[in-house]
């Protein structure tokens, strides 16, 4: 999934650079405060204003020129999947990060905001006043609009001419130009001094398809497993996709339909076989463990690895007792770095890693630290990784 650009008009008039302005979104007074306090207490963004209702953004979004805004989804007089694309209409680069509560109707609507152009989707805690719950969000937030921002301006600094554009300039899915701003304190996408390596796939013939992603994921893993439908016959595939509980069922259920083949969250200690695509369920890591002659699924509760639960470097690290070098593993767009990790151990053991390319990456920190680490075999357009992942499994090993 890439952060679309929707409408008929053009981007608002580009300012100077500086602070990623925020505009916050919700009908709760008590979260309007909790995200206003947390954006002003970081230094590369601002709270550019808090609304409470969708048609109160629709009609102020060309006065308040956000680079950013946090939708909720459950508003009086205009809800956030109805303001979504009113939204981008008036502002077609504006990023869109819609907030729910954990409900499977908010989980659906999350998913269908997605498809109309919102770049990400948060969980809001049911009591801002458990505290874990509310760290959680404060921090997965925070790191979403710093992530999603900084890619918005990069990306606009690298179409940016160095005259200021024609005022009728086509439409195009990339955001209109803007200056490039200052690198924020935890950047989203990483900018290699050197051309990145990559080394040769293994010879040993892959048994398993191990696939990570986080933000962005559900558009690109649905992009990917449309295409896999021969490796999915053969082989068991594994995902490990950072999302919360509810989430994971809405997206097993989406991954089933798009690829016509079983695909479901998985359960403790059922058998893995070869024609069926496992999640790892929210709030939930997952492994895979010996079970006599057979290879099982093993969930657990422990912490949260890489900030993130369920991680995608338990799932890679376990599976090498299990395969050892007869793994292949598709690290796609999400912010992090976690898979890395697993990946290394995994071309340790004589496996290969494939990374999504940066261009089409909402985000460039998960297949980036890959990348950068050089344990990739290949980094690819998402639009060339399913071709190359059947071509490996069909006995192809350059």
């Amino acid at each position: 999934m890439s952060v679309a650009f929707a409408g008929n008009s053009t981007t608002s008039p580009s300012r100077e650079a500086g602070p990623l302005r925020v505009m916050i979104v919700d009908d709760s007074v008590v979260i309007r405060g909790l995200i206003s306090r947390w954006i002003g207490a970081e230094h590369d963004m601002e709270v550019a204003a808090s609304l409470r209702t969708g048609l109160e953004a629709v009609n102020q979004i060309e006065r308040i020129n956000p680079d950013v805004a946090v939708l909720d989804i459950e508003m009086p007089e205009l809800d956030g999947l109805s303001a979504l694309p009113k939204l981008l209409a008036k502002k077609r680069d504006l990023v869109i990060i819609m907030a729910s509560t954990l409900t499977r109707r908010n989980a659906e609507i999350s998913f269908k905001a997605l498809s109309l152009g919102a770049a990400d989707y948060i969980p809001k805690p049911e009591s801002t006043r458990e505290a874990s719950a509310a760290d959680i969000f404060h921090h997965d937030l925070i790191q979403k609009i710093r992530h999603l921002g900084a890619r918005l301006r990069k990306r606009s600094a690298v179409a940016s001419p160095p005259l200021a554009p024609a005022p009728h300039a086509p439409l195009a899915r990339e955001p209109a130009a803007r200056p490039a701003a200052p690198a924020p304190a935890a950047p989203a996408v990483h900018a290699p001094s050197a051309p990145l390596t990559t080394r040769p796939f293994s010879m040993q013939a892959p048994k398993v398809l191990l696939i990570g992603s986080s933000t962005g994921g559900p558009q690109a893993l649905m992009a990917l497993v449309a295409e896999l439908g021969p490796v999915i016959d053969r082989f068991p595939v594994l995902i490990t996709q950072h999302m919360p509980p509810t989430f994971t069922t809405i997206l097993a259920e989406h991954l089933a339909r798009t690829s016509r083949r079983p695909a479901h969250e998985a359960v403790d200690g059922e058998p893995v076989k070869a024609g069926r695509i496992y999640l790892a369920p929210g709030g939930r890591h997952m492994r895979v463990v010996r079970n006599g002659t057979d290879t099982a699924i093993a969930l657990d509760d422990g912490p949260a690895v890489n900030f993130c639960k369920p991680a995608v470097d338990p799932l890679f690290t376990s599976a090498i007792d299990i395969w050892h070098g007869g793994i292949l593993a598709v690290i796609l767009t999400g912010m992090g770095s976690d898979g890395m990790r697993g990946g290394k151990d995994i071309v340790a053991a004589g496996g290969s890693v494939i990374a999504q390319d940066e261009a089409s990456s909402v985000v460039w920190g998960m297949p980036g630290a890959a990348a950068n680490a050089g344990i990739c075999s290949a980094i690819l357009p998402l639009n060339q990784v399913g071709a190359k992942v059947n071509r490996l499994f069909s006995g192809d090993r350059s």
